[in-house]
């Protein structure tokens, strides 16, 4: 049969074979922001696996930018040169790969999510003072520091640099992650961001930083290679950040080079009353594509193999990403293909296992 959902798809130079691709997940196992063995498995399995296109984890772009001790880093040339080792061997198995770069804002030094104690690290077990919009904390966060002006020059050089190294290391796309309550998410919404300078009030005002870090990702980056912006959709919360905003966002974004908007919702604020269900977030992405004229990729309880075919063939969105589905199966995406009555890609060395699983 014919498929949407495994049709290529191409963003710039990037020709991807199928638009099922892999959405990051944090993993929290990395030392002084190394990525190690831990990953080349993770991430491996997912290659050989049949993923088309892995958006690796949230990378921070400088130490305070860390959700955790334990998150990937790009900030310096050795985690450059660990990521290119990771790289080498998922290129190998013919997967495209993006990096996601993040800054944690409000949101940072916390303690892994696994191990025991108050989320907030203190500084005698290593954790940091945070920066944010605003001097408002994330639940029982500490208070953040407000960002100066200089403390936002230094955030705008911080992505551009991470950026060029994601280049140097071999990425094939570039996300900016700016959703789910950390640093840029946090200027966007009302509820974290009071300010009275430039950087808030407005739309256009908080939506600044975002728009000049855009700038000088997409001024790092080959002219051919794509660029992705993930969003919340919604705070869901009353008076604050809405899909229509997000509207009006992704249309500023579109005109500074992004290619397309990875969408997702919430993290803002633990008072969030999110109505999930199947698909929870599609229509957030559909109205971004519908009318900013952006391709976007949907996020978000997608778990059947005739769902996520169904929103590509709906024109619901342009790419279906998964997560939790993988970590789960990490042949998430040979199996949807089978179940969809399509050759699934094998690595050599499995073949004697396809028989007729195609």
């Amino acid at each position: 049969m014919n498929s949407s959902l495994f049709s290529p798809i191409t963003l710039r130079s990037l020709s991807v074979p199928d638009r099922l691709w892999v959405s990051p997940m944090c993993q929290y196992s990395a030392v002084d922001g190394v990525v190690n063995q831990w990953h080349h498995i993770h991430l491996g399995a997912f290659a050989t696996g049949g993923a088309s296109l892995i958006i690796v984890e949230a990378s921070a772009v400088c130490p305070e930018g860390r959700i955790t001790p334990g998150d990937a880093g790009i900030w310096s040339d050795e985690q450059r040169d660990a990521w290119a080792g990771v790289l080498e061997f998922l290129h190998a198995q013919g997967s495209r790969v993006a990096i996601q770069l993040a800054h944690a804002g409000r949101k940072a030094s916390a303690r892994i999510p696994w191990h025991e104690g108050p989320t907030a690290l203190p500084e005698t077990e290593g954790g940091w003072e945070t920066l944010a919009p605003s001097a408002h904390a994330f639940g029982n966060m500490a208070v953040p520091a407000e960002m100066t002006i200089a403390d936002l020059e230094k955030l705008v050089v911080d992505f551009a640099t991470a950026t060029t190294r994601a280049v140097e290391a071999g990425f094939d796309a570039i996300e900016i992650h700016a959703a789910h309550g950390y640093l840029l998410h946090e200027f966007l919404s009302p509820i974290s961001n009071t300010r009275t300078d430039a950087y808030g009030g407005d739309l256009a005002s908080r939506a600044k930083i975002l728009l000049e870090v855009t700038q000088a990702v997409r001024q790092a980056m080959p002219e051919a290679m794509p660029l992705f912006v993930r969003i919340s959709a919604s705070d869901w919360i009353e008076g604050g950040w809405d899909i229509d905003e997000s509207v009006e966002l992704s249309r500023m974004l579109k005109e500074l080079g992004v290619d397309m908007m990875d969408v997702s919702s919430g993290g803002l604020d633990p008072s969030q009353n999110i109505v999930l269900g199947p698909g929870y977030q599609v229509p957030f992405a559909t109205r971004i594509r519908n009318e900013a004229g952006i391709p976007v990729a949907a996020v978000g309880l997608i778990t059947e193999s005739a769902q996520a075919e169904s929103i590509v063939k709906d024109g619901l969105a342009d790419v279906v990403l998964a997560g939790r589905a993988f970590l789960r199966e990490p042949t998430f995406a040979r199996r949807v293909a089978v179940e969809l009555g399509l050759e699934a890609r094998w690595p050599s060395q499995y073949l004697r296992a396809r028989n007729d699983g195609r």
